[in-house]
């Protein structure tokens, strides 16, 4: 089965990126790699974190924010619970949110999940691609939402339409320009139909290689 390995954000400071990935919790989750590939707006994906309490979204919002991040959606109840958005330094959207909309003690640095939201133009194409790529479907809700098996990965890979997405982040959907986010897969490299990269792991493209060694009879 074709899984999720590692997730690269490319950033034109990695120095200026690296203390806002700290300060939520994800140094060991995101690489970041530098790169000067153009980008504005909407580059069509973001992370999301699933936390327990709403304290702990404050906390981490907070956190970000500190560490040279911008906030775009300020943490608020909402019908599915309650969650804010905040923005890297290098243009990454992170949201961070929790079902329970009352605290049932203080914040932690505790994080339940992990989930890699790509924006598709057509969640159906999107989602046959992925399954033609060796990935298996766990959740899928028709065209708005689909959900990838983790496998051992620390982050979890869903589709999201688009303009969806853009509009649960609070910033419009236009966009133009490099995604900066590269995929790490367990099998070969790809290009989706939205343009998201999958790269080979270290792992997966050595045992990709052909053999070197001398034949035998």
């Amino acid at each position: 089965m074709t899984s999720l390995a590692t997730v690269t954000v490319e950033a034109a400071d990695v120095t200026a990126a690296q203390p806002f990935y700290a300060a939520l919790g994800l140094d060991h989750v995101v690489r970041l790699r530098a790169s000067d590939a153009p980008t504005s707006g909407f580059r069509g994906f973001a992370l999301a974190l699933t936390v327990a309490r709403p304290a702990t979204v404050d906390a981490f919002l907070d956190a970000a924010v500190a560490a040279g991040g911008t906030a775009v959606k300020p943490g608020a109840r909402s019908f599915w619970g309650y969650g804010g958005v905040v923005r890297s330094p290098d243009g990454t959207l992170c949201k961070v949110a929790t079902s329970a909309k009352r605290d049932s003690g203080p914040a932690t640095r505790d994080i339940d999940a992990v989930v890699l939201l790509l924006g598709a133009t057509d969640v159906a194409e999107t989602k046959r691609f992925h399954v033609e790529h060796g990935l298996t479907v766990a959740k899928s809700f028709g065209r708005k939402y689909v959900e990838f098996d983790a496998g051992d990965s620390p982050v979890r890979l869903a589709l999201y339409g688009r303009r969806a997405l853009a509009k649960d982040l609070g910033v419009p959907e236009e966009g133009t320009g490099s995604h900066r986010v590269v995929l790490g897969a367990t099998a070969g490299p790809a290009t989706d139909p939205d343009g998201f990269v999958w790269e080979p792991t270290p792992a997966a493209a050595t045992e990709a290689a052909p053999s070197t060694a001398p034949r035998t009879a």
